[in-house]
């Protein structure tokens, strides 16, 4: 069957709770997603640790069970798989969306292997698919990652970490403790306030102390083969190089949902127009949820107080169609 009351797009951990809350609704539905499952988790670093609770990640009541205090990347990943098992989940990965369109009172969508038919559309498409770019000469080198992984990689070479909240410390300490030789580019003068509260002294101890060097106020110039120019206060500086992780921050799809028609604000932060009590757009029956609700402003939503909108969305649909 091609036509659903509700099509999710995001099989991340708000669009799988929104799966939850549809089924147990007695709503057809079907989440569609363009990567593997939980796209996003996969593809944060392989040592990362949460700062959330375990209990705070739950999603459909299923209890998340974690040997830390703090749970891993691995650990969400295994919790949300065994959800969308177990709940036997109606899931299509690696399928993406390339377009919405209305008809009547129904919405068609068009993806890279079908076409579906839906009363009702749920984004929860997150905002980890997008970095973004330095903009500097060589930033297109395979030497080059907006996406850091696991340090044995970089052992014994020349890194530079570009960044100074989680993502880039996480990586910075993780490959000097692997040998590499790590050097910090950092747009501002210190190291950002967000960073976990475990990781931010251990940084700034190692810079402290010499084993990691930083450069603040400064930014990356240029980025050739074997070396990269920073820009510093003083003046161009070059240093050796082997490789460079820019964790420069990631941005959500917005051009996405203005094809689709869906209002954004004229500032900075874009924020999409959504009722905050039912989370739908200007466009009817269709709803946004999680942390693309926030726009550019990417730090204003997480895992546990968005979970709530899939319950909002839910409900709303139970009065509609059922």
């Amino acid at each position: 069957m091609n036509n659903y009351d509700v099509i999710i797009i995001g099989a991340g951990p708000i669009g799988l709770a929104c799966g939850l809350e549809a089924q147990e609704a007695g709503l057809s539905y079907l989440i569609l997603e363009k990567g593997c499952l939980v796209n996003s988790l996969y593809n944060y670093p392989a040592n990362m640790t949460f700062f959330s609770t375990s209990e705070r990640l739950e999603i459909g009541d299923v209890p998340f069970v974690s040997n830390n205090a703090k749970p891993t990347r691995a650990e969400a990943l295994e919790y949300y798989r065994r959800v969308a098992v177990h709940r036997k989940l109606a899931i299509h990965l690696f399928e993406t969306v390339e377009s919405v369109t209305s008809q009547e009172n129904l919405y068609q969508i068009t993806t890279s292997k079908a076409q579906y038919s839906c009363k009702s559309i749920v984004i929860a498409t997150g905002f980890y698919d997008i970095p973004y770019l330095m903009e500097v000469e060589g930033e297109d080198l395979p030497k080059v990652t907006h996406y850091y992984e696991e340090p044995h990689f970089y052992s014994m070479q020349n890194v530079l970490v570009v960044g100074a909240n989680n993502s880039a410390v996480d990586a910075a300490l993780e490959t000097w403790r692997k040998g590499a030789n790590v050097t910090m580019v950092v747009r501002s003068e210190g190291i950002g306030e967000r960073v976990k509260y475990w990781a931010k002294p251990d940084i700034e101890n190692r810079i402290k102390e010499g084993s990691i060097q930083a450069f603040f106020n400064s930014e990356v110039a240029a980025i050739r083969q074997h070396e990269v120019d920073i820009k510093t206060p003083e003046g161009i500086v070059t240093i050796p190089n082997d490789y460079v992780i820019a964790m420069t921050g990631y941005q959500p799809n917005l051009t996405f949902l203005e094809k689709m028609g869906i209002e954004l604000s004229q500032d900075e932060i874009r924020k999409p127009f959504y009722d905050d009590k039912t989370q739908e757009t200007n466009l009817p029956n269709v709803f946004l949820a999680g942390v693309i609700c926030g726009g550019m402003n990417t730090h204003s939503l997480f895992i546990e107080n968005s979970r709530v909108h899939a319950t909002h969305i839910m409900d709303t649909l139970k009065k509609r169609f059922l």
